[in-house]
């Protein structure tokens, strides 16, 4: 919405834009003439949700010391959420039952059994 504004010689000066000057057709460019998008490149090609999480505080040392290692030896950065994921991927591609758990420290034991068979 252009406004208008009188100035101290009676004359007026338009202030904002016209609908003329908002509502122009874009130009078509080519690929080379774009700018280049800034920001992270998108990591997901599926849909995901964000939720919330409660972690105890040894359990985030332990991911953000797994992280920096995992950076020290490869020079690749790994986050909590790609460990996490991870480790339910793993989870339900396995063959582990564990409907018939009844606590976390349940699960924990099962899971620490089974990861201890195996040495990467």
């Amino acid at each position: 919405m252009s406004t208008n504004r009188i100035l101290g010689n009676g004359a007026r000066k338009r202030l904002g834009k016209s609908g003329e000057d908002i509502f122009v057709a874009p130009v078509e460019s080519s690929d080379a003439e774009r700018p280049k998008k800034r920001g992270r490149r998108p990591s997901h090609t599926e849909h995901w949700t964000k939720v919330t999480v409660v972690l105890f505080d040894r359990q985030i040392v332990f991911l953000d010391r797994l992280g920096a290692d995992i950076r020290a030896a490869s020079g690749v950065a790994i986050s909590r959420a790609h460990v996490i994921r991870a480790l339910i991927d793993a989870l339900s591609e396995s063959d582990l039952d564990l409907t018939g758990t009844r606590s976390e420290a349940d699960l924990r034991a099962i899971l620490t059994a089974r990861l201890g068979r195996y040495r990467v």
